[in-house]
């Protein structure tokens, strides 16, 4: 089998989760999270629409981990990132996470939001 060496840029990968937090780029998060290029940073929820919406000249895609089981969007936040054309992806946060960490592991621009599990 052949390995290759994994480089993240700027972003850091989700090294890990469970229940009530996150560890990314080797640190501990007990609240939801905003991670991508920019660094990681503890994020209010759906509330905080302006820090995501922040991110439209940045990203691609923005993941949206809804906890433990997949979830609706509030209307809002669906709005308002369809508004500023954001596209999104939502997900369970495990499953977000792993398809963060491939998607970070090619090089595309993303960026993953998360509601603890």
């Amino acid at each position: 089998m052949r390995l290759n060496e994994i480089t993240f840029t700027d972003a850091k990968p989700v090294e890990g989760y469970g229940k009530g937090f996150f560890r990314i780029g080797g640190e501990v998060f007990h609240s939801p999270v905003l991670t991508g290029s920019g660094g990681t940073v503890a994020w209010d929820g759906y509330d905080d629409l302006a820090a995501l919406v922040a991110l439209k000249d940045e990203i691609d895609v923005l993941f949206i981990g809804t906890g433990a089981e997949i979830a609706h969007l509030p209307a809002a936040v669906r709005d308002a990132l369809e508004e500023a054309g954001i596209a999104v992806e939502i997900m369970a946060s495990p499953a977000a996470c792993r398809t963060y960490n491939v998607l970070l592991s090619e090089g595309r621009r993303i960026a993953l939001a998360l509601l603890p599990v």
